[in-house]
């Protein structure tokens, strides 16, 4: 571009100068060179120029600098419509997305499962409205703003095996946003009964919701400041140590 602003002066220039023959009085395009004040003058635009550009990329990197990653969290409650013997889901799941268009990723912390054999599988999706007042189950279908079928909504997040009756995962890559048009924040993060059988079921259901079963548990997605986020990622890198501490031994 800035070649180009150059060249462009230098054109407008040319058609301006006046060329002096050495030795003559007439006037020629082909050998002499332009007097000395117009040269100046092309030498003090290349300067501004020079100056406007240079300016406009301290801006650019102070505003790619400036740019803050967005947070989201979600308190997880179990559904108010449960029956007292069922399961008590709580926790958190903790987002972040570095910029507008940028991959989502989030953590799950979760407990309260159901005594099950270690390794069994539980699905986790955002639905369409932030609505609990009828638990989980006023949270409606799943979001699905392109119409497209299960699993390929933005928030079919997959199935989260449990250990212990709990769950911690991190998930680096996931569909969803917080920003945009699509932006799951203010909809519901539902926790389920069962796996999700990932639009394999065979049925319309499966292509619905992955037939995950009943909503256990869920909340609402809000905006928040980077400290819950940066408390996880320090967990986050002291577990990776001790698992790596663990196979060493």
């Amino acid at each position: 571009m800035l070649t180009l602003l150059c060249c462009g002066l230098l054109l407008a220039a040319r058609e301006s100068v006046t060329w002096i023959l050495p030795g003559s009085g007439e006037t020629s395009s082909a050998l002499a060179l332009p007097n000395s004040d117009l040269a100046e003058q092309i030498r003090d635009m290349h300067n501004k120029v020079l100056e406007i550009w240079q300016e406009l990329g301290r801006r650019r990197e102070a505003e790619a600098g400036s740019m803050e990653a967005m947070h989201a969290v979600c308190r997880v409650q179990p559904s108010s419509s449960l029956a007292a013997e069922q399961p008590r889901v709580t926790g958190w799941v903790l987002f972040r997305q570095q910029a507008p268009g940028a991959r989502l990723e989030a953590f799950f912390d979760l407990e309260g499962f159901p005594a099950q054999p270690n390794g069994s599988s539980h699905a986790i999706h955002v639905h369409q409205f932030g609505d609990l007042s009828q638990g989980c189950d006023s949270t409606g279908p799943h979001y699905n703003p392109l119409s497209v079928p299960h699993p390929q909504h933005p928030g079919d997040f997959g199935n989260f095996a449990v250990r212990d009756g709990s769950l911690w995962k991190h998930r680096p890559v996931l569909a969803a946003s917080l920003a945009g048009p699509h932006s799951i924040v203010g909809r519901a993060v539902v926790v389920h009964a069962g796996e999700d059988d990932l639009g394999r079921g065979g049925n319309q259901a499966s292509v619905e919701n992955g037939n995950a079963g009943r909503r256990l548990a869920c909340c609402v997605v809000g905006t928040s400041g980077p400290a819950a986020w940066a408390r996880q990622m320090q967990e986050h890198a002291e577990r990776k140590k001790r698992r790596r501490d663990s196979e060493c031994k």
